[in-house]
């Protein structure tokens, strides 16, 4: 059997699909799974467990400047990489008329057929063309978790059932974590970039809590995504080493691959709603997840069944320290136990 998957982006869906993976391998250990997305999210599917062919594209960009030569160029040879193959099943998981593009160009086998969510769920974004490309339109609850929307999509369409654990199936390579002299407890990750101005924490709740995780022998790493998430890494990272040096360490910009590494290398992390955050959540990692809007249901990490050592803090106008400190004593306490 080939599947072909088609989730284009953002960082943070991508993420919550990564489990369905998992489900169909485990379902049909022969099938070969082929993946659609984003060119910039590529390398961290590169990842992921049993995944046999990643094929990027540049849609965002490419909308942007359509009309040119180099696009109409790239884009041709988008579809003949896409082609190549003859799929007995393609799952439209992002119900977008981007998504459902590609997946109306995707080549089918004789039999083989089309899939697509039926309806819009809560808090997520549907366009009508998904289910009219579809051979098969799905419905769902609309009320779901991200990550057991794509879940339940995919086990419909092919017939399965899903197992009750998430495996999200990341391959990061096993390293000792990264400690120092002066904080031995190792190095917790702040996830302070967002796509939304929203949904950041302040500036001075991370100093706080970064001194607090000091004092108690946890150094603090601090990755960014682009200039603005560097400034404020750098912001961060002056204010806790002014109290001691080495306090803060703010790493060159990595590509996904190489930041989940540097993650899995992390004691734990401490993050807002993010793409970034969600690696962590599918690392494992003991992880508290900051929300200023309570949408931790449909997106957070307690549905995942860790036992307390993953959990989302929520208030308005944001959490404030003391709760997200609590919370990460309460992840801290799960994980020695």
């Amino acid at each position: 059997m080939k599947i072909l998957l088609v989730k284009l982006s953002s960082l943070g869906d991508v993420v919550h699909t990564l489990p369905v993976v998992q489900d169909i391998r485990a379902a049909f250990p022969e099938a070969q799974i082929d993946w659609v997305v984003e060119k910039s999210f590529a390398p961290l599917l590169a990842r992921s467990e049993g995944l046999h062919r990643v094929i990027p594209c540049e849609i965002r960009r490419w909308r942007k400047s359509f009309w040119t030569s180099a696009t109409r160029q790239a884009w041709g040879a988008f579809k003949v990489q896409l082609q190549q193959e003859a799929y007995d099943a393609v799952i439209d998981l992002q119900g977008l008329t981007k998504s459902a593009l590609v997946a109306r160009l995707a080549r089918l086998a004789p039999g083989g057929k089309r899939y697509a969510l039926a309806n819009q769920t809560d808090g997520s974004g549907y366009e009508a063309p998904t289910r009219w490309v579809a051979d098969v339109a799905i419905a769902v609850e609309p009320h779901i978790h991200a990550v057991m929307r794509s879940r339940e999509l995919a086990a419909r369409a092919l017939g399965y059932t899903p197992a009750a654990a998430t495996h999200f199936g990341l391959k990061v390579p096993a390293r000792p974590a990264k400690t120092h002299d002066h904080f031995p407890k190792g190095r917790i990750a702040f996830v302070h970039g967002t796509s939304r101005a929203d949904k950041e924490w302040p500036l001075s709740h991370w100093v706080a809590l970064g001194q607090r995780l000091n004092t108690a022998g946890y150094q603090v790493l601090l990755p960014h995504g682009n200039a603005a998430e560097l400034a404020t890494s750098q912001a961060i990272a002056e204010a806790l080493n002014a109290t001691a040096p080495d306090s803060a360490v703010v790493p060159p910009l990595l590509p996904l691959d190489a930041l989940a590494e540097e993650l899995a290398q992390c004691t734990g992390v401490v993050g807002v709603d993010s793409g970034v955050s969600h690696i962590a959540v599918a690392l494992d990692l003991p992880h508290v997840q900051i929300y200023n809007f309570d949408t931790a249901w449909r997106t957070g990490p307690d549905a995942f069944g860790h036992g307390g050592r993953q959990t989302s803090v929520f208030a308005q106008p944001a959490p404030g320290v003391d709760a997200v400190w609590q919370a990460w004593l309460a992840c801290g306490a799960e994980v020695n136990a």
